[in-house]
């Protein structure tokens, strides 16, 4: 009867509702953080029935929530131009400002807006980029985004990642005594926080989500039938598969940067060891075969390599192996405890969880130097995670009593909380780069 209770307890959502959003405040932005102008964009259509959204406003929320920039506050501006023939750059160097994003929107078609935006050089009286891009308005959100992507890049010369993607796990609480109850989903965000929406709820614990490189499937670990199992979801249909269902273990799926394995943590043969699956063809190879515990492996992003932690020194430090297997080498040697490794886009750090005084600290390692940094500052933060363009970590901490979110970028001047106001939020995970998104 309990696990019939326990199948029936757990669905399968599909991108059908919407969960509470995650508020974002920067605890810490960049020092001498960039000035920068976005007007609101002018709407050109009836005036009775505006855009659901306010393009402009997005976009500077985008660049001030990286830190890096300071968008003028919108009633501190002394005009308010939407084309380049209506700018008057006196008005902007006289607010002091670098740069300047001007833009409009008007309607194209049934259900359709065309976005235009011009950026400023304010001193030097020059466009440095501009764009007409048609839209729906579904994804009008989407494209503000995609403009603070241009715009941040035309900056500072990295990719932006506002038009990414967060996945992470809640788990709200109620009741009391024996009618105590408990709540587990995992959700997807746009990176901003807004538009959460559930992919899958359960009465029983849900545990490292991992994108697919083309970020349209989610792997992850549920405990359904009081069993842990491997399963994988299509994030758009809610379409689902289980891939393993071994006796022990089954655990911390990381897919390989093609998209077409999948590696894992199994103990059907006694131990923990690392494994990787061809996932069309099912099949399981061993990576690791030791008497210590070899878990959280995580992809090098040429494919060739797996790090992942392990106890076989006595304590859980960071270790390297080949996808071909062989005698794994030591990545870490500073601190006695190192765990949940994942490399860096371009593959020269590693972002990782190491202990500091009894605490349990966000860090990054160059593997090649051995320079260890220290990013967060927290008592327990776990489950660090890479933006696409490398800038940042996303990771779990504790405030108030309860798991938040977290980011702080890879230097460490750049930090931000994100809230949820139910429940406790843990083990976040940055989305790639989402080419060719289907309609959301």
């Amino acid at each position: 009867m309990k696990k019939l209770l326990t199948l029936i307890l757990l669905f399968v959502v599909a991108l059908q509702t919407r969960a509470a959003p995650l508020t974002i405040e920067i605890t810490q932005g960049l020092e001498g953080a960039l000035p920068v102008a976005v007007v609101p964009f002018a709407w050109r259509g009836d005036q009775g029935a505006p855009p659901p959204h306010e393009v402009g406003g997005i976009v500077a929320a985008d660049l001030g929530r990286s830190g890096r920039f300071k968008p003028l506050p919108t009633e501190d501006m002394l005009s308010k131009p939407s084309r380049g023939d209506q700018v008057d750059f006196r008005d902007w160097r006289a607010l002091n400002v670098d740069n300047l994003v001007i833009g409009e929107i008007s309607p194209n078609g049934p259900g359709g807006y065309l976005v235009k935006f011009h950026l400023y050089d304010v001193f030097r009286g020059e466009q440095l980029t501009g764009y007409s891009i048609p839209t729906t308005e579904r994804d009008l959100r989407a494209t503000a985004h995609r403009i603070a992507d241009i715009v941040y890049e035309t900056l500072t010369g990295q990719p932006g990642a506002f038009a990414t993607r967060i996945a992470y796990v809640t788990s709200i609480r109620g009741g009391t005594g024996k009618a105590r109850t408990e709540q587990v989903e995992l959700r997807i965000a746009d990176a901003d926080g807004y538009g959460a929406q559930t992919i899958v709820s359960s009465k029983e614990p849900i545990m490292s989500p991992a994108w697919s490189p083309d970020g349209r499937k989610m792997a992850y670990v549920s405990f359904e039938n009081a069993q842990p199992s491997v399963w994988v979801q299509e994030v758009f249909t809610g379409k689902r598969e289980k891939l393993t269902s071994f006796k022990g273990i089954n655990g911390a799926p990381a897919w390989s940067p093609d998209g077409r394995s999948l590696a894992l943590t199994l103990s059907k043969d006694g131990n923990p060891d690392i494994f990787v699956m061809d996932v069309a063809r099912r099949s399981l190879r061993p990576i690791t075969r030791h008497r210590a515990i070899d878990t959280e492996p995580a992809w090098s992003p040429d494919g060739r390599s797996l790090v992942f932690t392990s106890d076989r020194g006595g304590a859980p430090q960071i270790y390297q192996v080949s996808v071909n297997g062989g005698e794994p080498s030591r990545v870490t040697f500073e601190g006695p405890y190192n765990a949940r490794a994942s490399f860096a886009p371009d593959g020269r750090l590693l972002g990782m969880v190491t202990r500091v005084d009894g605490n349990y600290r966000i860090a990054t390692l160059d593997p090649n130097t051995r320079d260890l940094r220290i990013l967060s500052t927290g008592r327990l933060d776990e489950s660090p995670s890479f933006a696409p363009n490398g800038s940042m970590l996303i990771y779990a901490t504790r405030a108030g009593g309860k798991g938040v979110l977290a980011a702080v970028s890879t230097d460490g001047r750049v930090q931000q909380r994100l809230r949820l106001q139910e429940g406790d939020v843990r083990e976040p995970v940055w989305s790639p780069y989402l080419k060719n998104e289907r309609n959301r």
